[in-house]
């Protein structure tokens, strides 16, 4: 019993840092659209958002199946629960992946920012990229030190998207409220993605210490 429950744990392991991977490429391939207007890149990412959230039934059907037939305790409740929460957290990010994405496909054939915003876009991904790089690494080496380090890439993400708003809330904007509305929303998924990182982080850090810490989402 002891080695099948081992088994299930890789599996879900494996699992997870697919997961990682996907939207991790999610992101990169939705930005790829945002800032070049690229329909292909914008309808393969939304194509390949139910990959993430089929996986993600996948986790938690190993996870429930796990828990009745092995009726783990302590440590090692600790560790398929927290594989739960980081595969919820993983889904989120990919639809939030998956909203940029809608959001260049829906601008097409003219690109979804302005040549003002691009710049501020292409800093807050290249962040979410290092974040999203970070987790697939902590998922196959968990490290409270690595892990604690995404908080800081997160507020780096925080302060991108209040440069945003300056300049989208400056007097000279040229290009209207749908536009502003647009970046502002643009803004907040890469913000959000962020905190789904730092999430993942926190959930790492839990599983190793034994000790809850406070949740953004």
């Amino acid at each position: 019993m002891r080695e099948e429950y081992q088994a299930d744990l890789i599996e879900v392991s494996r699992l997870l840092v697919t997961m990682a991977e996907a939207v991790r490429a999610a992101l990169r391939k939705a930005t790829t659209a945002l800032l070049t207007a690229d329909l292909k890149a914008a309808e393969a990412v939304m194509e390949r958002d139910a990959e993430v959230d089929a996986i993600y039934e996948q986790v938690e059907a190993k996870v429930a199946d796990t828990i009745a037939r092995q009726a783990p305790v302590a440590g090692d409740l600790r560790r398929v629960i927290t594989a739960l929460h980081i595969s919820a957290d993983l889904e989120r990010m990919g639809d939030l992946a998956e909203h940029v994405a809608k959001t260049a496909s829906r601008r097409h054939p003219s690109p979804a920012v302005p040549a003002e915003l691009r710049p501020t876009f292409k800093q807050m991904a290249e962040v979410a990229d290092l974040m999203a790089e970070k987790i697939t690494a902590l998922l196959q080496n968990p490290d409270v030190n690595a892990a604690a380090e995404l908080e800081k890439q997160d507020d780096a993400i925080d302060d991108l998207e209040r440069h945003l708003f300056k300049i989208m809330l400056d007097d000279d904007w040229p290009y209207g409220a749908e536009t502003a509305i647009d970046g502002a929303l643009l803004g907040r998924f890469y913000e959000r993605y962020a905190d789904h990182a730092v999430n993942i982080g926190e959930h790492v850090i839990y599983l190793i210490t034994g000790e809850p810490v406070s949740s953004q989402s």
